[in-house]
């Protein structure tokens, strides 16, 4: 018998503290679906379930080191990126996988925490937008990130359809803007864009209050799924089955007094 092979993922991301968000929820998806993770810490975060209290970021060299450690021994079979909160890390991070191969790229374009508090300096967005989407194989920006991208409020359907081809026409492969900010509603849908199609992702909404790091979760879903050999379309699909089972798994969980996290390792444990 040979030696077991497993694809594997990187996670460029920020820290929680908390272990709901970040490269900490990251690291979970991939093992739930049984890829091998590494990750690259671009900030420290003093966080919980009711908020930040502090953020450090991580020079943009370390970050850069980092990446190239896991490239030069280990490898990746795709990437994730996740709060990259300053503009020289964006930029030091988009040099690195544009010199390196490391897989398709996932941008979760993280701006903001659920508790509010904002996770990407001012000046950063540009960046992210100049230098790291046009890299991306995937991008999967919430409400506010997709209104942030697109810079216009976005209402209803159409408008999520608008911002999708603005986001797109940046670079991106395929756009995910999701649909879970909208209030109200017995469905949270999310839509996806190719370039040529739309797609709808609808699923039921579920009261709880366990939804740290939904975003997260899903950004390294689809990840893993690439990863595995599916194309973007169906990786998101099979992302979009994860985060509704673990949130709703996650339902009955008690851990902190704020927003608390998935139950990422819910499936396994029913399989």
């Amino acid at each position: 018998m040979g030696p077991l092979q497993m694809k594997r993922a990187m996670t460029v991301a920020g820290s929680d503290s908390g272990g709901g968000a970040g490269i900490q929820a990251d690291l979970k998806t991939f093992a739930a679906f049984r890829v091998f993770g590494t990750s690259a810490v671009t900030a420290l975060t003093a966080q919980n379930t009711l908020g930040v209290r502090g953020i450090f970021p991580v020079t943009p060299e370390f970050v850069t080191l980092q990446i190239e450690a896991i490239a030069q021994d280990i490898g990746s079979d795709v990437v994730k990126t996740g709060m990259l909160a300053t503009r020289p890390i964006i930029e030091a991070v988009a040099d690195a996988l544009s010199r390196l191969r490391l897989g398709p790229l996932v941008v979760d374009p993280v701006m903001v925490a659920k508790g509010g508090a904002p996770l990407l300096e001012p000046d950063a967005a540009g960046a992210l937008v100049e230098t790291l989407l046009p890299l991306a194989s995937v991008v999967t920006p919430n409400l506010p990130e997709a209104e942030a991208l697109f810079g216009s409020p976005i209402t209803d359907r159409n408008g999520m359809r608008d911002a999708a081809k603005a986001i797109a026409a940046r670079g991106p492969r395929c756009v995910v803007v999701k649909g879970g900010h909208f209030e109200g509603g017995a469905d949270s849908t999310d839509l996806f864009y190719d370039g040529q199609r739309f797609d709808e992702l609808p699923a039921a909404r579920i009261p709880t209050r366990n939804t740290h790091g939904t975003g997260c979760t899903f950004a390294s879903a689809v990840a893993a799924r690439l990863a595995l050999g599916d194309g973007p379309w169906e990786a998101v699909q099979a992302a979009k089955r994860y985060v509704t089972d673990v949130i709703a798994a996650s339902a009955g969980l008690s851990i902190g007094h704020g927003h608390g996290p998935l139950d990422h390792l819910a499936l396994l444990r029913r399989d």
